[in-house]
């Protein structure tokens, strides 16, 4: 009877254990891009989870924030939106963007930020320094 009373207390007052990446270690780090699909990425790239439910981060170009409200181990960049500066790596920037947006899986060992899909693809970001 105490337990249940408990879990009914916790429940009004809007407890919930994260269940997306941030919750399971990903908000402890700003992640930098180390490759795309086992090629080395040129840019420098960052992804970040500061909050519940949202992803952050610097592409080679701008800066951008986003929504990831799918539960680890899944993987979903929604609603991404960015500033607006030109540069010279604009091109290392949309591959950047279309690869975050064909991940669907995450996992999380150490230093490592896994991202892939079904399909082969595969992100691989490490803790920065």
């Amino acid at each position: 009877m105490r337990f249940a009373l408990v879990l009914v207390a916790m429940s009004l007052l809007g407890y919930c254990k994260d269940e997306t990446v941030s919750g399971h270690g990903g908000a402890t780090a700003t992640w930098v891009l180390r490759s795309i699909d086992g090629a080395a990425f040129p840019a420098r790239a960052t992804l970040t989870f500061p909050e519940e439910g949202r992803l952050a981060g610097e592409a080679p170009c701008n800066r951008y924030s986003g929504q990831q409200t799918v539960p680890y181990p899944w993987f979903s960049a929604g609603h991404i939106i960015g500033t607006k500066r030109a540069c010279p790596d604009l091109d290392a920037e949309t591959r950047y963007f279309r690869a975050l947006g064909d991940m669907t899986l995450a996992e999380i060992a150490g230093d490592t930020l896994i991202l892939s899909n079904d399909a082969g693809r595969e992100m691989v970001f490490r803790a920065a320094e």
